[in-house]
């Protein structure tokens, strides 16, 4: 198998663009990726477009990708359409790298694209709770249908309140706990000048916001929005320029229907990301983690192994975790703060931390970060993700 390495990335600001679409987002993304890798469409031999919500939002159900990247120069070459809900983009960016690992091809690239920001919010919300099993939706909304009233938020948002729920009762954890992690991740964004909110926040601010599902506020749910992220893949002999950053890791698991206990498909994946890797979680320097809801990140923490089971929110106001701390988590400002347009957001946790290994994030860079994680997370399949993923890079060849 081939080392793999990223030659470029792109990405657009993150945000509300009423006038934007699919393709422009993505053109944009690709174009910028293409021009820091220093290479040419024609240089791409195979391409994997992620997206998950456009069917259900535009109608463009089919030749997604296709559609999306007509004006690149990249129609020709092989291009596969990837859907797996939040992990779509992480996703292809896999499946990349498992092309140029095999020597299926030199230069492959991996871009997501979602607009969701659409005046009809609820059919935004409609769609991100596809990502769950409608088999069983009844049993869901009776268990998970929180209550508020409907139209206000995806029940999403009621399953994330649900495992809060349930990890205050094992942790100890506080709603000002969470409130933290949101007012952190803005602090983070702020230094951020594609994301999608960069004022910061208080505890008090958090927590007076509206109630979306209980215990969660509006500021500890991550927004809807649009944006694209693009990654260049390739083999080392193709990257040019001093700083190479290679994917020492990358592993999709998709969720089971666990038994009690048992370990959760985020704790295998990053079990075998590790393994893989040669590394532990004292050898990250910088991680971005999938916080659709503030929760998420201290639940994160401990999976990762940065802390023992409960010890969340003690790491999280050691300041361990924030810029200027020892291990930095969600330095772009995350899906709360960067913003989560659903399918391109596994792309844009690359596009951070290869910047992150590149010395390019001006106030947010990370001083000394030489091994970067990203951990991106797609559905629940019951109490499990239905899909995750965990990539590793690092600045050297083989292990640090």
């Amino acid at each position: 198998m081939h080392e793999v390495y990223i030659a470029g990335t792109g990405m657009t600001a993150f945000g509300k663009f009423p006038q934007a679409t699919a393709r422009s987002l993505t053109t944009e993304a690709v174009t910028a990726a293409l021009a820091d890798a220093g290479m040419a469409a024609a240089d791409v031999q195979m391409a994997f477009f992620a997206n998950a919500a456009g069917g259900l939002i535009t109608g463009q159900e089919m030749i997604r990708g296709q559609v999306a990247l007509r004006h690149t120069g990249l129609l020709g070459v092989p291009i596969v359409n990837v859907e797996n809900a939040c992990a779509s983009a992480s996703t292809a960016f896999h499946l990349a790298c498992n092309a140029v690992a095999a020597g299926q091809v030199d230069v492959a690239l991996a871009v997501g694209a979602e607009r969701m920001a659409i005046p009809d919010k609820q059919r935004a919300f409609d769609a991100i709770g596809t990502a769950l099993d409608l088999d069983q939706r009844e049993e869901l909304l009776a268990t998970f249908g929180g209550d508020g009233p409907a139209g206000d938020r995806s029940l999403f948002m009621d399953v994330y309140a649900a495992l809060t729920r349930s990890y205050m009762q094992r942790s100890g954890a506080t709603a000002a706990d969470f409130a933290a992690v949101a007012v952190k991740s803005h602090d983070s964004a702020s230094h951020n000048p594609k994301a999608q909110y960069r004022t910061p926040t208080t505890v008090e601010e958090v927590l007076s916001s509206r109630v979306i599902s209980d215990p969660l506020t509006l500021l500890m749910c991550s927004p809807i929005g649009d944006g694209a992220a693009a990654v260049v893949v390739t083999r080392r002999e193709r990257v040019t320029g001093s700083a190479r950053v290679r994917v020492a890791a990358s592993v999709l698991r998709s969720g089971r229907d666990r038994e009690p206990g048992e370990p959760t498909s985020f704790e295998l994946a990053v079990r075998q990301a590790y393994e893989t890797a040669g590394l532990g979680p004292t050898d990250l320097d910088v991680i971005e983690v999938h916080d659709a809801a503030a929760p998420a990140e201290l639940m994160a923490y401990e999976e990762l192994g940065l802390c023992p089971a409960g010890d969340g929110p003690k790491l999280l106001h050691s300041g361990h975790t924030r810029l200027g701390g020892r291990q930095v988590v969600n330095p772009s400002g995350g899906l709360l703060s960067r913003g989560h347009p659903i399918g391109a957001t596994g792309c844009a946790q690359i596009v951070e931390l290869a910047d992150q290994l590149r010395r390019r994030c001006g106030a947010r860079q990370v001083e000394s970060a030489r091994v970067g994680l990203a951990e991106n997370a797609g559905g629940f399949l019951g109490t499990d993700n239905a899909a995750l993923a965990i990539t590793i890079l690092s600045t050297q060849s083989g292990n640090p």
